[in-house]
């Protein structure tokens, strides 16, 4: 893979492998009657198909990106992956503060890919 392969490749591995995780951990939330227990070893199997992206995104993109930006694009799609899901799924609305602070993250990023 080459020029938009790589970054197409680990960014899409990577929104899958969060879609995994964000069920995962916070899928349960709607099912407070569900053993703890069971909660757990459910959330286990999912996180085994989010590791099942979320390694080869890395191996795909380490090289091209660099440890700390394949990081900073994993957070940002980690919180995008996470907005929607707790908008549609959970049903909870998204305040000034959560677009605020989504924007300064989205900065910190402008800051971690711009090369000084």
């Amino acid at each position: 893979m080459n020029g938009f392969g790589v970054p197409a490749a680990t960014i899409g591995l990577l929104l899958v492998s969060n879609v995994f995780m964000t069920f995962a951990w916070y899928g349960h939330l709607r099912y407070k009657a569900v053993p703890l227990a069971l909660v757990v070893l459910i959330s286990w199997g999912i996180a085994l198909f989010e590791y099942c992206f979320q390694v080869p995104a890395n191996r795909i993109g380490y090289g091209h990106f660099s440890a700390v930006e394949l990081k900073t694009i994993q957070e940002v799609i980690s919180l995008t992956v996470f907005l929607a899901f707790s908008a549609l799924y959970l049903g909870e609305g998204v305040r000034w503060n959560h677009a605020l602070g989504f924007a300064l993250i989205v900065l910190a990023t402008f800051v971690i890919f711009k090369d000084w």
